[in-house]
């Protein structure tokens, strides 16, 4: 079954899902660009390692709050009193927030005679847009390290929740964006602000000197990972997405659900 949403899907930023939504994306794309880089190009999965203290804001994106349960009192016939407790404390159970290697999958294309790195893909995780999360430190970090090298750098952002960084250009209010910067060209960058009502555009991928960009249809990889993976089997489209849309859209998405048969 396909997405039935024209663009983006907003259950798929759900956290939970997610994870296995940036690992189908990045796939995907690489699938859709190999073909269209041959023979003097490729394509590559890579990740980007960063270590998760403690105290990661971004923590609460990847671990559940701490929830502890009272086991209802027995009942005899006789209320017992609110002052009775149990005479010997039992233990509870809960996560250990320990530091934690963290792995961000993202996507280089490099030039396969000299091997050299010619452009970085990424997607953004919910973690990215954390601010003071050690997954934002280490994306800014990165992405920097690229801007200031001779590397194109493509990045998509499509999680409506979350802060915007502070590394991206701010042009217009949306709900997604994509940004492409391209390698002397550090003071612009091509901008696609996407509404969710919207269709995802077909993108060009920088490549070196003279060579022609490579096209990347962004629907046709949403839609292609979207049924590979077969996401509409985790997501029930009769409750709300996480996180929630706005008033309008969530009028406008009831309509369209309902219009498919799944509310």
């Amino acid at each position: 079954m396909p997405s039935p949403f024209p663009g983006m899907d907003p259950y798929l930023e759900d956290p939970e899902l997610w994870p296995d939504v940036h690992h189908g994306l990045i796939s995907q794309i690489q699938s859709a660009l190999n073909p269209q880089l041959r023979p003097n190009y490729v394509a590559r999965v890579e990740s980007r390692i960063y270590l998760s203290r403690d105290d990661d804001p971004g923590r609460r994106l990847m671990i559940p709050d701490v929830r502890v349960e009272v086991r209802p009192k027995p009942r005899t016939g006789k209320a017992l009193r609110a002052t009775s407790v149990l005479e010997v404390a039992e233990p509870l159970e809960y996560p250990l927030l320990l530091d934690e290697t963290i792995e961000d999958a993202y996507l280089t294309i490099k030039h396969r005679e000299s091997n050299t790195l010619v452009a970085v893909i990424e997607v953004l995780s919910p973690t990215n847009k954390v601010s003071g999360s050690c997954g934002r430190e280490s994306f800014v970090e990165k992405k920097l390290q690229v801007l200031a090298s001779t590397v194109h750098f493509l990045e998509l952002d499509l999680l409506r929740g979350g802060e915007r960084l502070p590394t991206s250009p701010f042009v217009a209010e949306s709900d997604y964006r994509v940004t492409v910067f391209r390698r002397g060209e550090r003071k612009q960058a091509r901008y696609w602000p996407i509404q969710l009502r919207q269709k995802l555009p077909m993108i060009g991928v920088p490549l070196r000197g003279k060579d022609p960009d490579v096209p990347l249809d962004l629907g046709a990889v949403l839609q292609t990972a979207y049924d590979v993976a077969e996401w509409d089997a985790s997501i029930d489209y009769a409750s709300a997405p996480n996180p929630p849309l706005n008033s309008a859209d969530a009028r406008w998405a009831n309509a369209l659900l309902r219009a498919k048969g799944l509310r």
